[in-house]
């Protein structure tokens, strides 16, 4: 295989935060690449204000908007553009001696909670979300306000910018779904895009799948999302394929994929990072990184699938990317 980066998998624990997990990781491999290596950046930091901005919506919404563990891959630099980052050691999001990560009691807390701002139409933003903060920072802690770093007090924006080198509007995120217009921003609509985000570039397949392998070429990685809870899987030889029994690879096209979102087969379960490749005889395969148990459960190649091209093809929905990496697929987009 050909390898872009080389940190070892995270495992997210018992949490449903796989899309801050391969994201964050990401961004490390993007920190690495641009000439600021081995930081490892807070997960749980992330994830503390992605609640809160969820908590603001259900009040805003009045109990609609969906307030679960979660998100998509490009919610970590919406989160990033505005609350900055923080190392990984300055706020862990476990307490002494916690072996790894658990939210089952802090999200059962939360959402009995909301239910009960519902029930009782208790829609007060700056109580709901100072009550949520409480509910965090006691399982979780309180997020620094200042990142020490050489001695230095910084702002976690100032460390996102002048320390890990990543600036978030340098990212883009793409789909690829005929339900769509081609060629242009759209919203991906799954439960997960809680916010409704419509900054989606939406592809034709061929571009999808080739925008991943140019960009692996150029020595970028990928963040992507999609469907894990398939039969082409097998844990024990960390291998994802497209079984012929579901669909031979030459029938693999935007109409197939189209086709299982639709009607459910392909869900919006998973998101994982794409770190290398190697093109064999029966096409391209890719190395994947992966926060979930499933993955670290793989014998030999803990927290690592094989990926062959047709399961991206088929089921994986989004990538996401440095804009350098896909300057010709942009330059399509705004040429249109």
């Amino acid at each position: 295989f050909t390898i872009v980066t080389s940190d070892k998998p995270v495992s997210q624990g018992i949490t449903g935060t796989c899309w801050c997990f391969s994201t964050t990781s990401f961004y490390e491999s993007e920190a690495a690449r641009l000439g600021h290596p081995g930081i490892h950046l807070s997960e749980m930091y992330t994830v503390y204000w992605e609640y809160v901005d969820k908590a603001t919506e259900f009040v805003r919404t009045r109990g609609i908007s969906k307030f679960d563990e979660g998100s998509e891959t490009n919610a970590v630099q919406r989160v990033m553009a505005e609350h900055g980052a923080v190392p990984l050691e300055q706020y862990t999001g476990m307490k002494a001696g916690q072996p790894f990560h658990d939210h089952q009691r802090m999200i059962a807390e939360m959402r009995a909670y909301l239910d009960g701002v519902r029930q009782t139409n208790a829609w007060n933003t700056a109580e709901v979300v100072a009550t949520i903060k409480d509910i965090m920072d006691h399982y979780i802690g309180t997020p620094p306000t200042s990142v020490s770093y050489e001695g230095k007090k910084l702002s976690p924006k100032q460390y996102l910018r002048d320390v890990v080198g990543i600036q978030p509007s340098n990212y883009v995120t793409f789909m690829s779904l005929k339900s769509e217009p081609m060629w242009t921003t759209a919203e991906y609509k799954v439960p997960d895009n809680w916010w409704h985000s419509k900054d989606y570039y939406n592809v034709p397949l061929n571009d999808f799948i080739g925008l991943i392998k140019s960009a692996l070429k150029n020595g970028y990685s990928i963040s992507i999302g999609g469907d894990v809870s398939e039969p082409g899987i097998d844990s024990k030889l960390g291998i994802m394929m497209v079984p012929s029994f579901d669909i031979p690879s030459s029938y693999i096209n935007d109409d197939a994929r189209l086709l299982r979102y639709l009607n459910g087969a392909t869900t919006d379960d998973h998101a994982m990072h794409i770190i290398g490749y190697a093109q064999r005889s029966n096409g391209t395969w890719f190395l994947v990184k992966d926060s979930g148990a499933g993955g670290h459960d793989n014998p030999g190649h803990s927290g690592y699938w094989f990926m062959h091209e047709d399961f991206v093809k088929l089921k994986m929905m989004t990538a996401t990317v440095n804009k350098d990496a896909v300057k010709n697929v942009l330059q399509k987009i705004a040429g249109r």
